[in-house]
Formats: structure tokens, C-alpha cells, sequence
């Protein structure tokens, strides 16, 4: 999930492309990636799913993430978990440059993400 925040964070339609398949099978329900693909906040979200949504778009748009949204993700998935969820965002969104960057294009079956106003 954090990636694909990621993904739709940064307009990257390769990363998109990749990891939404795997996201589905991994258990994230097809409505709350498309509210995701979409820009939108998904609705019927787990906690878990919560925590992670909230503190992925915190950290994409305010560059940090306050201390409830913090102490939320620290109580649930541990320090090393914070660590690991921050890595995620941080990891996915230096691929995303890059392939911005680089303008890395999607196979042809891809759906381009729509782009999201400033």
C-alpha cells in the first residue's frame, strides 16, 4: 500500500504497473487502490491500511508526520516497524524520481496514472 501511495504521490506509472497487481494479491481490496489511483482518500480501509495511509501521505505532502499519526504507527507496528514503513515511502520515491527522470515508460497494456493538480 505504501507503495502505491508512492507511486500515485510521485505520477509514476511504472511503479503503478508493478506493484498494483501485487498489492491486490497481497490482500488490498480493488476499491481502496482505485481510490488510491484516483487521488482520493479510500473509504472502508482496515486500521492497519489506515495507519499506513495516513502516515504515507503525511509523509509525501508535509514532509514529516505529526506525533498521534507517529505514536499510532509506533504502537502498532513496533519502532523497526516506523522505520521499515518510512524506508518503504523513502526507497519508492527515489525509484520514482529516477524513472521520472528518465521518463521509463509502461508496457503497453499499462494504464497511465492520471495527474494530479498541483
Amino acid at each position: 500500500m505504501a507503495i502505491l501511495i508512492t507511486a500515485r504521490e510521485w505520477s509514476q506509472d511504472y511503479e503503478w504497473y508493478v506493484h498494483y497487481p501485487i498489492a491486490l494479491k497481497a490482500g488490498i481490496k480493488p476499491e481502496i487502490a482505485l481510490a488510491i489511483f484516483e487521488g482520493r482518500r479510500p473509504k472502508g480501509m482496515s486500521d492497519d491500511e489506515e495507519i499506513v495511509y495516513d502516515f504515507s501521505m503525511e509523509l509525501h505532502k508535509n514532509k514529516a508526520v505529526s506525533d498521534a499519526t507517529y505514536a499510532r504507527a509506533e504502537k502498532r507496528f513496533g519502532p523497526k516497524g516506523v522505520v521499515d514503513l518510512t524506508g518503504i515511502n523513502a526507497y519508492y520515491t527515489l525509484l520514482a524520481m529516477q524513472m521520472n527522470v528518465a521518463k521509463y515508460r509502461i508496457p503497453a497494456d499499462g494504464k497511465k496514472l492520471p495527474r494530479l493538480p498541483d
